[in-house]
């Protein structure tokens, strides 16, 4: 099973994104323009695509410490409720970085990347959350071994 990740998020010192093995499943930032005598930091733990409606979590926390504790709770549920295809090993860790990196010298996302779910390869065919992994074992050859 993936590990959760965290990730500082480049444009801001106080924000991190959180990763379910490649998959971005959430985040932690410090808010902005509140009092100071409410909660200064937020959460939110979720995948899209992947989340039906009211599935993603949220909440606000004191400190970042109360913020990082309270994701992890409320995403243990979510973990176990998650669509299966966003786990697939062969989806999320299988497509290495020759994989990912071909997609994206050539300005492509790969389809889990984006809200549809579909994207375009490189070599201009179809690509689907499911269909990504085949394709680019059996036209490109590019799956590494895990």
């Amino acid at each position: 099973m993936p590990q959760l990740t965290r990730r500082r998020y480049p444009e801001r010192h106080d924000c991190w994104h959180i990763y379910y093995g490649d998959v971005h499943a959430g985040t932690i930032a410090k808010r902005v323009g509140n009092p100071h005598d409410t909660d200064q930091w937020e959460w939110s733990c979720g995948f899209y695509p992947g989340s039906r409606p009211g599935e993603i979590r949220s909440g606000t926390s004191a400190t970042f410490d109360d913020a990082r504790a309270e994701f992890t709770t409320a995403g243990r549920c979510f973990w176990r409720t998650a669509p299966t295809p966003i786990f697939r090993r062969g989806v999320t860790s299988g497509i290495r970085p020759r994989g990912k990196y071909a997609m994206w010298d050539g300005g492509f996302k790969l389809p889990m990347q984006l809200p549809s779910g579909r994207s375009k390869c490189f070599s201009g065919a179809d690509l689907t959350i499911s269909g990504v992994t085949d394709h680019i074992r059996s036209v490109h050859g590019l799956m590494e071994t895990v």
